[in-house]
């Protein structure tokens, strides 16, 4: 055993390595419950031991050995699983696609797409109910509802546990896109308190994005979304400051930027565009990055160009969450008091988002309406859990 660790180390071992138990299990019984009530038990276990213990050397085959003995004693009764069980052995993983596999039959067509993107992101990615609620901006209640009933009707229609035929792929596809692409967003700015980033769910969201633009090489969307992950990525190191602030990019230094990584994200950007001229939501929010990303300064920031990709962005894929982000570059374009304007717009659709409270601040302090600008900052905090960003609106706020 390794020494004691930290509760935010701890979970994001498990979070990682219970992923992919669930992912091989369900493979080998068949049954999407029965896979995740074996890991559920082995997760338990791990966090009532490893606090005091300290974290296996191999925390797979930890977590593996426990859920195959709890199989054994609860389902005895039940022949097949038994027998399956019996048969079941160790082996270390090599580089596999069985996330990629589980998460192509989780988002089966029978399932409603909210369904299918909540169930995969629970089940198989290991994001709590908490965080996959945030990502889409609804109740706790709501996402446990759909998952429950995503379940039963895995169950009740006898879906089969199995990587779709070529000609299926087509139907799923968009689904596990959002998947992979909310993972992402889950790492790179945690909607919890235990940390402000969460690189494993980074580093798996970069790889499933690389495996499933391998798997389908004639997807412009894959390699759209690949390329977004590796931009965002390139300029990771610069943005938190040495108290854990979030930096933002007008005052990021671009010389910590991975210069190369850029280049090699905007090359796969612009041959996917030209092989295929098909552009989609993830090609079009990679460009967007890329424009932030060449740019020498943020003053050398071409935003006309960026507002012209927002526009056809929500064209393509409107959502409330991508106004937001148009507001904001329309500033740089027409000012503050339009920005505000259109942001004004957005209140009951995003009370409750916390960047849309900080947006505003930002626009009604450029307007010198400060107490205003506040009360938003004030907001803003109440509502979000991340610790990066608690560290900037309360240095906004003047309580650090």
């Amino acid at each position: 055993m390794n020494e004691r660790v930290s509760q935010e180390v701890l979970a994001g071992v498990v979070r990682e390595h219970a992923g992919r138990l669930a992912a091989s299990l369900a493979s080998l019984l068949g049954d999407f419950s029965a896979a995740e009530d074996l890991v559920q038990d082995a997760v338990e276990t791990a966090l009532l031991r490893w606090p005091a213990e300290g974290i296996p050397r191999r925390p797979d085959a930890w977590l593996f050995t426990v859920a195959r003995r709890r199989g054994l004693d609860v389902l005895r009764r039940e022949s097949n699983y038994r027998a399956k069980l019996a048969q079941l052995t160790w082996s270390a993983p090599a580089t596999t696609d069985d996330r990629l596999r589980l998460i192509f039959m989780c988002c089966h067509p029978a399932l409603s797409r909210a369904a299918q993107i909540a169930l995969t992101l629970r089940v198989v990615c290991g994001l709590s109910t908490a965080q996959i609620a945030a990502a889409f901006l609804v109740p706790e209640s709501t996402v446990a509802q759909r998952i429950t009933r995503a379940k039963r009707k895995i169950g009740e229609a006898g879906i089969p546990y199995r990587l779709p035929a070529d000609e299926e792929l087509p139907q799923r596809v968009h689904e596990v896109l959002a998947v992979i692409y909310l993972l992402f967003n889950e790492g790179y700015l945690s909607s919890t308190a235990e940390r402000a980033q969460a690189r494993d769910l980074v580093d798996d969201a970069e790889w499933l994005a690389a495996l499933l633009a391998n798997l389908l090489p004639k997807e412009p969307e894959a390699a759209g979304l690949l390329a977004l992950i590796r931009l965002h990525r390139a300029r990771g190191t610069a943005r938190f400051d040495l108290q854990g602030r979030l930096v933002l990019l007008a005052d990021q230094d671009r010389g910590l930027w991975d210069r190369q990584a850029i280049e090699r994200a905007t090359a796969l950007l612009t041959r996917t565009a030209r092989a295929y001229r098909r552009p989609g939501p993830y090609q079009l929010q990679a460009a967007i990055v890329a424009c932030h990303a060449e740019a020498g300064t943020f003053a050398a920031t071409d935003w006309a160009q960026i507002l012209v990709l927002y526009d056809m962005l929500l064209r393509l894929a409107p959502s409330p969450v991508t106004r937001l982000h148009r507001a904001i570059a329309l500033r740089h374009v027409n000012g503050a008091q339009a920005a505000l304007a259109e942001l004004d717009d957005l209140g009951k659709e995003l009370e409750g988002y916390p960047l849309w409270h900080a947006t505003r601040a930002e626009l009604l302090r450029a307007l010198d309406r400060g107490q205003e600008a506040r009360r938003a900052d004030q907001r803003a905090l109440d509502l979000t859990n991340n610790p990066a960003q608690q560290a900037l609106l309360k240095q906004r706020l003047g309580w650090d």
